[in-house]
């Protein structure tokens, strides 16, 4: 609900402020006084585009500010939290033109682009201008009003909820294709790679070990000879170093008890000899591991050449990096068993869930079907009060192929202006007053059911008089009852319905300019004004008693 408007600084208007109620804000005034202006500095709070014309002052900043109630408004508030824009009981929406052209807009003190502008405020207010729009797009509105009078919002919101799910199952389907896909493509190669490494069975370090004892083997060889030579000047020969050196520790140990200091060359001797007895030993023990065999040497030298060759093919430095490799590879393979898998699973779920759709969607479309007649003769009965007698209207609808987040039907209302026999959408076949009218009587016959932003009609009574007048105003008032209506009119009959009447006008500042302002009228103003508008500026007795007539009837 609109709580208060303020304008500052935009053409006429130097400084304004107008506080409707929460039921039928009436707002009159004589031609040209400025109704038309409020309504424009209204429509940059709804996003349109600003201009610097519009400011009185240029060494100012125009500023229009709208306050709203908005507790327990559920659609507004996820469309602040999709926006990541502060959610409270009151929204303020401030839209600001600077002299030198800039706009910025704000909502709850936050700037956002004019895209966010439009989807908030498109939230709290509908103006009639907007009308066109919705008829032209038809879908959201028109399905709303339908469902609201056929009782399947709650099958509605049922069927919505699985077509979410659906769709969500649809993306993740379709993300794991693309990525089996991409997988697709190299799984072959990869394959080939891993039976590569497979077939070679490595085991770890092997290349390495490999190597080094093949490198052994190609020089056993000269490696038999050298041991050889040294076992031999250890222990064989003519004097073999062995025995020569027990010869000298025996003829060291005859001379230890004339010379003690000999003792302790005779036991590091003693050392050395035992030393070398093991070195002599050990060369043995490796002369004989030491065999010069064809067949194994070719066979080392098959696995480290296959062995070099995959690390570099691979860019890898040793044995282990390959069998990591060959870890690696058999977990991608695996992982892509695993996503066909989990793609058929999802496949089978998604198909139920689309059964799901299917049914609830039929269910939805038959109670669209079977309200639609009812709802379209209610829609004409009301058209005939309000002074469109030949016109007839009524609901299209036709069967989509795939479903919808609104259903699967597409729906169209359509009218026949003029007994032609020819339905046109709304859009091609109705004025800016009829299409005013129209919606009047749409939402009033959907008002108890639909939660409506503030409804603003201007010119909704252009082209009728008395008892048609008459008729708007009662439908104005009902449903008023439900929602916030600001209402701009020239008609008494619509007038006397008001809960709040704002009249706007035109006065002379001290210094000489003209600017637009408005006030909210009391009781005997109210009279007054209905009075003028039936009697002209200096209404009679009989115009007086006429207002306080109309004004009774309301009650």
């Amino acid at each position: 609900m609109l709580q208060q408007l303020t304008i500052d600084n935009y053409a006429i208007i130097d400084h304004l402020k107008l506080q409707p109620d929460a039921q039928l804000n009436i707002v009159t005034g004589e031609t040209g006084a400025g109704k038309s202006i409020i309504l424009g500095a209204l429509s940059l709070i709804l996003g349109e585009r600003a201009d610097t014309n519009v400011l009185i002052n240029k060494e100012q900043k125009c500023v229009v500010e709208a306050n709203f109630k908005v507790t327990a408004y559920t659609a507004l508030k996820e469309a602040l939290l999709a926006a990541d824009l502060d959610e409270e009981d009151t929204c303020i929406i401030r839209r600001e033109i600077s002299a030198n052209g800039k706009s910025r807009a704000f909502v709850n003190d936050t700037p956002v682009n004019l895209t966010i502008l439009n989807q908030i405020t498109a939230l709290l207010i509908d103006l009639h201008q907007q009308f066109d729009h919705l008829a032209l797009s038809g879908d959201s509105f028109q399905l709303n009003a339908l469902d609201a009078i056929a009782g399947a919002t709650s099958i509605r919101s049922e069927y919505q909820q699985a077509y979410n799910r659906h769709k969500k199952q649809e993306t993740a389907l379709s993300d794991l294709l693309k990525k089996q896909a991409e997988w697709q493509k190299e799984s072959d190669y990869k394959q080939f790679l891993l039976d590569e490494l497979t077939n070679g069975a490595f085991k770890e370090n092997e290349v390495e070990d490999a190597a080094a004892q093949l490198k052994s083997l190609t020089h056993a060889e000269r490696i038999g000879t050298v041991l050889s030579q040294a076992e031999a000047i250890l222990q064989e020969g003519e004097q073999p170093i062995l025995n020569e050196l027990k010869k000298i520790l025996q003829q060291l140990q005859s001379i230890e008890e004339w010379l003690p200091q000999s003792v302790a060359l005779n036991e590091r001797l003693n050392s050395a000899l035992e030393e070398l007895k093991d070195i002599s030993s050990e060369i043995s023990e490796l002369k004989s591991t030491v065999v010069l065999d064809e067949f194994l040497i070719n066979s080392l030298q098959e696995r480290v050449d296959l062995g070099y060759r995959l690390l570099k093919k691979h860019g890898l430095p040793d044995t282990n990096s390959l069998l990591k490799l060959q870890q690696e590879l058999q977990q991608e393979l695996q992982l892509s068993m695993d996503l066909g898998e989990k793609i058929a699973q999802i496949q089978q779920e998604n198909t139920a869930q689309y059964q799901i759709v299917t049914k609830l969607g039929n269910e939805l479309s038959a109670k669209r079907i079977a309200a639609a007649p009812a709802f379209a003769k209610n829609v004409n009965e009301l058209l005939a009060l309000v002074g469109m007698p030949n016109a007839k209207f009524e609901i299209s609808i036709q069967k989509l192929t795939q479903p919808t987040l609104l259903g699967l039907d597409l729906l169209s209302f359509e009218l026949d202006a003029n007994k032609s026999g020819r339905f046109l959408p709304l859009h091609k076949a109705a004025s800016g007053g009829e299409m005013s009218r129209i919606m009047l009587c749409i939402k009033s016959l959907t008002a108890k059911a639909m939660q409506l932003p503030t409804l603003i009609f201007d010119e909704v009574d252009t082209g009728i008089s008395g008892e048609a007048a008459k008729q708007v105003g009662h439908l104005l008032r009902e449903l008023a009852n439900y929602h916030q209506v600001i209402c701009i009119t020239h008609q008494p009959q619509v007038a006397a319905r008001a809960t709040n009447h704002l009249f706007v006008f035109k006065e002379e500042q001290p210094e000489g300019k003209i600017t637009t302002n408005v006030r909210t009228l009391d009781d005997t103003q109210h009279v007054e004004a209905i009075a003028k508008m039936i009697g002209g500026a200096l209404p009679g007795q009989a115009a007086l008693a006429n207002a306080r007539e109309l004004i009774a009837s309301t009650n």
